[in-house]
């Protein structure tokens, strides 16, 4: 707030956490007055919940009791000081009214009317958009809950109407409770739900959509029951990997999450021979040499070509594509030390289990053996290097006529 430093602020006026006017003031059960916002996130986020001034200790769902007097007075003197520079404090808004929710919520269960559906779910929309006290109020009567029986039914009923705000309000609103995870793992239709949003359409609303659905499936992935994850289809891992395909509607932070989603899933049950039969492998490297992706990205996507290669199936696909070796060794050493691991943990896979004549021939010709050579070379952690030498030693009869280096000596001996 601008104000001329001469004016002196009466103290009770001023926020003990923020230090600044109290906009909107509540009173703990300690008798001591904050401002709301400051006060609700210091309840959010302390791990010793106390009162910031007193220092008793406060239960994380403190009742706080507006405090109309305060705020009465202190917008008195902004008034009175206002030709000094002081600016007027909002007026409050008051607390979301419970039973107006409600309906709100049973205005949703109006199958046959999708205006008041509409209407209901723009109105939770905005009031889920205004301020935490509102979400918070959201959760406790289970809006998460109504949000997902509602996408549930318009993948039952093949309708949109109504998906893209139900989407909107379940990412505003989510929290990963006890209830929440109850929920997710109990309706097995629910990652159904979130599947067929990836295979609708093609205009931009349905972009947006599946970039919504897919931020909201790694939600759902980060809480989900392992026999959840275990009993997920086929026809789901395909539906990841189109999302995955050279989409420009789809964005970064879409892409990431979709990528993520599938390294929360690929330790379960046969999720991995799933992946490799949706043709993920291949995705996955042309995702890589498609343009340049963001750092966090490329070491999604090798931790994913790593596990996906420790099977059989996996390094075929793999193999099979003609740029994948040269993929992998132009970004060891030139993205991240994660990507350095997983990238040698590929070629050593390859080199223990799929080396033909012809792929150890390969790996010469597009500079896989010089990457390991500089690797061993290179600041990084004495394990990698061990593991790049190890490799190197595997084939030292094809590769030491290398020009790289002295790989006769690398192999033999050790630095």
């Amino acid at each position: 707030m601008d104000h001329d430093h001469q004016i002196e602020i009466p103290q009770y006026f001023i926020c003990p956490i923020s230090l600044q006017i109290m906009k909107d003031p509540v009173t703990t059960i300690t008798g001591i007055s904050y401002d709301r916002e400051s006060i609700e996130r210091w309840l959010k986020t302390a791990k010793d919940i106390t009162c910031p001034v007193t220092k008793q200790p406060l239960p994380r769902n403190c009742e706080l009791t507006s405090n109309h007097t305060l705020h009465r007075l202190i917008q008195s003197w902004c008034t009175q000081n206002a030709t000094n520079g002081v600016g007027r404090i909002p007026t409050r808004k008051s607390p979301l009214d419970r039973n107006h929710l409600l309906k709100l919520v049973r205005g949703l269960q109006a199958v046959d009317d999708d205006r008041l559906c509409i209407s209901s779910l723009k109105k939770m929309e905005t009031l889920a958009m205004e301020n935490e006290m509102n979400r918070k109020c959201m959760e406790d009567i289970a809006v998460v809950e109504a949000m997902v029986l509602l996408i549930i039914r318009c993948y039952r009923h093949g309708k949109t109407i109504g998906l893209e705000e139900a989407l909107r309000i379940l990412l505003l609103v989510w929290t990963p409770s006890t209830q929440t995870k109850v929920l997710i793992n109990e309706n097995h239709d629910f990652i159904n739900s979130l599947a067929w949003v990836l295979r609708c359409g093609r205009d931009n609303q349905s972009a947006y959509l599946k970039n919504t659905a897919v931020l909201v499936l790694k939600r759902v992935f980060e809480i989900a029951s392992t026999r959840l994850l275990e009993r997920l289809n086929p026809e789901f891992f395909k539906d990841i990997v189109q999302l995955l395909r050279k989409n420009k509607n789809i964005s970064q932070q879409a892409r990431k999450s979709a990528l993520q989603v599938l390294i929360e899933s690929i330790s379960w049950g046969s999720n991995k021979m799933k992946m490799v039969e949706a043709n993920s492998v291949f995705e996955l490297i042309e995702l890589e040499l498609a343009g340049k992706p963001e750092k966090n990205i490329t070491e999604l996507i090798f931790n994913l070509l790593a596990q996906l290669c420790s099977c059989a199936e996996g390094r075929s696909k793999f193999l099979s594509h003609s740029g994948a070796i040269a993929m992998v060794c132009k970004r060891i050493l030139r993205v991240s030390p994660a990507t350095d691991d997983r990238g040698v943990h590929i070629l050593s896979s390859i080199s223990r289990f799929s080396a033909t004549n012809e792929v150890v021939l390969e790996m010469l010709r597009v500079g896989a053996v010089t990457k390991l050579c500089m690797v061993v070379q290179a600041d990084c952690e004495n394990y990698l290097k061990e593991k790049a030498k190890g490799v190197l030693r595997l084939h030292s009869i094809v590769w030491n006529n290398s020009p790289c280096i002295e790989i006769y000596l690398l192999t033999r001996y050790h630095r």
